[in-house]
């Protein structure tokens, strides 16, 4: 049968190719097919099956299969160069299959859509997502796991609500993701930072913090940072858990880049303690769709029932639309097929910027080296301020991001600029740091050249 299916494949694929078969057209039926190829009807299911994975065809129950319109990227914004958007690459997301996904939800769950779901998330898309999260080496049971929309929502709910441990503030990494530094600044808690570099964070600086700071959760960003690309090591991490266990410390890990780890036997710090010390999130919309709305916490069982009644102050349920997509997703094997594609994308993309910025940086500005993700930061010459170089870009249309508003103001740095690799053409990548580096290099020089009370810029 083997042969046999793979001959059926490149039959239909020579059509797709030839555009004798339209998008959206019908396939024949397996029954059809069979006859015509003189084989087995299973022979028959299992090509469709195979070109279902690779996104070529799409199923709908009852009705057979059909070709996936495959998505077009046009835009008139070829001048252009994206450093700054965050989302993920428009090329490579999966708008059809999702199509499809989101059509067979509506089928599956009309009832459901007109009344209010479960508070903590369909109960089914709970357990396809224990089963997902097994693979990035989190293992935890439906009971634990909640849905929520989005890892915004997540985190504004935890540092919003009181832990267990009866403590108060809050320790971040210096620099974090900007968002969470609005959770604590409209909610006015008290927040300590601990520097972070691409050689980590000081551990016995973090011990220090722990026992002696009301610490109530440590936010960490374990793999891919925001806005460094820094990624722990196992070792760092499994160290970090045994602190926080030792002076009563929860851990919120932020792993919302996790799928895109070259390193296999990398380990989320939720795996180095699964009882409950560390409350894990996971988000989608980097990896799939923005516009979905779904992340995933899995919490200690004692602080369940609290985190829902804080969400349902916010908000009683996430779409039953979006989770029964995402559940119709992960359970017919299109989002690891999908995962497959964005990796290899993210990481050659990466190693595309990294070359660039090796090349063509003036030698006195120095860059992160993180092995894939969307995230790249550059820390420029100590008299070039990121705001300058994002106005001279911007002029341009070169936009880069200021990584000033990811800081605590007692640790801001005015010279860290973050390079996203997201959504930005691997072929306007080199042109776009070469634009960079004479920006960087023409205002240092200028700083050289003038006098120290010379308004710039």
């Amino acid at each position: 049968m083997s042969s046999k299916y793979v001959k059926v494949m490149e039959e239909i694929k020579l059509q797709l190719a030839d555009g004798s078969l339209d998008a959206g057209s019908k396939l024949p039926s397996v029954r059809q097919l069979s006859e015509y190829f003189s084989c087995s009807k299973n022979t028959v299911i299992k090509a469709y099956e195979e070109l279902e994975k690779e996104h070529l065809i799409y199923s709908v129950p009852k009705s057979g299969y059909f070709v996936v319109n495959e998505f077009q990227n046009v835009t008139n914004e070829k001048d252009v160069i994206d450093f700054l958007s965050a989302g993920p690459d428009k090329n490579i997301m999966p708008y059809v299959e999702f199509q499809h996904c989101l059509n067979q939800a509506i089928e599956q769950y009309k009832e459901e859509l007109f009344t209010y779901s479960d508070l903590q998330g369909l109960y089914s898309l709970r357990v396809q997502l224990v089963k997902y999260l097994q693979n990035l080496q989190v293992f935890t049971q439906p009971e634990r796991v909640v849905v929520v929309s989005g890892s915004q929502q997540a985190l504004n709910l935890l540092v919003s609500m009181p832990f267990p441990n009866g403590k108060n503030n809050i320790l971040i990494e210096q620099p974090t993701y900007f968002g969470f530094i609005e959770s604590i600044n409209l909610q006015q808690v008290k927040t300590f930072g601990i520097e972070l570099s691409m050689d980590g964070i000081d551990l016995d600086r973090l011990e220090y913090i722990f026992r002696n700071n009301d610490i109530k959760f440590f936010y960490i960003i374990p793999r891919f940072h925001n806005p460094l690309g820094h990624c722990y090591t196992n070792s760092e991490k499994k160290k970090i858990v045994e602190l926080a266990e030792k002076y009563d410390v929860y851990i919120v890990e932020d792993d919302f880049l996790g799928e895109l780890d070259p390193n296999v036997k990398s380990d989320p710090l939720f795996s180095f303690d699964p009882s409950g010390r560390v409350i894990y999130i996971k988000s989608f919309s980097k990896v799939i769709l923005p516009g979905l709305r779904i992340a995933t916490v899995v919490l200690p069982s004692r602080m369940i029932s609290n985190f829902l009644r804080y969400k349902f102050s916010a908000d009683y349920n996430s779409s039953a639309l979006s989770q029964g997509a995402l559940e119709i997703y992960l359970k017919s094997g299109m989002f690891n097929s999908h995962l497959k594609k964005i990796k290899e994308v993210y990481r050659r993309k990466m190693l595309i910027l990294q070359e660039a910025c090796d090349l063509l940086l003036p030698v006195n500005t120095y860059f992160s080296k993180p092995t894939s993700g969307f995230y790249l930061s550059i820390s420029l010459p100590e008299k070039v301020k990121a705001k300058q170089v994002v106005h001279m870009l911007n002029e341009e249309q070169i936009y880069v991001d200021d990584a000033s508003r990811m800081f605590l103001p007692e640790y801001k740095k005015e010279n860290l600029i973050r390079l996203s690799i997201s959504q930005v053409n691997e072929s306007q990548i080199k042109p776009g740091v070469e634009r960079l580096a004479h920006c960087i290099a023409l205002i240092d020089s200028r700083k050289k050249h003038i006098t120290p009370n010379t308004f710039l810029l």
